[in-house]
């Protein structure tokens, strides 16, 4: 395992911090959180609706990077009582898949906020696997803020 060795949500309690719902849940660990560095995991199970021949599919990798950023703010809005927000992919720059994960692969991501400009979080995601690099980019995430 990476840098990050504890987990402090996972399972089930991911369903607090992300929007999303099964069969659309791509994050299963949530490693750390602060205000500009998240980590989060994920067992690549044969079910997963991006898995094709064995192996999880640039889709979910990419659904992957996002939902780890929404986790990094979705755990800041349960310690403070509040909804995770949605979000929406806007960009992705630079995006760079070195080979796809097979079933069984235990995935790492690190998340950093580069800059947060009104309602869109810039990120940068890198993804591992037995330390060796899944894939990396820049993400565009536009937040949708309560009406």
């Amino acid at each position: 395992m990476g840098v990050f060795e504890k987990i402090i949500v996972q399972g089930e309690g991911i369903l607090d911090l992300i929007p999303q719902r099964p069969p659309i849940v791509m994050v299963d660990k949530l490693f750390h959180a602060d205000n500009v560095i998240a980590a989060t995991g994920l067992l690549v199970m044969e079910d997963n609706m991006f898995c094709k021949d064995g192996f999880f599919q640039e889709p979910g990798i990419i659904e992957h990077i996002a939902q780890s950023a929404a986790a990094q703010i979705g755990y800041f809005c349960k310690i403070n009582n509040t909804v995770p927000p949605l979000g929406f992919i806007g960009a992705i720059k630079n995006l760079k898949i070195n080979f796809l994960p097979a079933v069984g692969a235990e995935l790492e991501t690190t998340i950093t906020l580069l800059h947060e400009i009104m309602d869109c979080n810039i990120i940068s995601g890198k993804v591992t696997s037995m330390d060796k690099l899944v894939a990396e980019c820049e993400m565009k995430v536009f937040i949708q803020k309560e009406k």
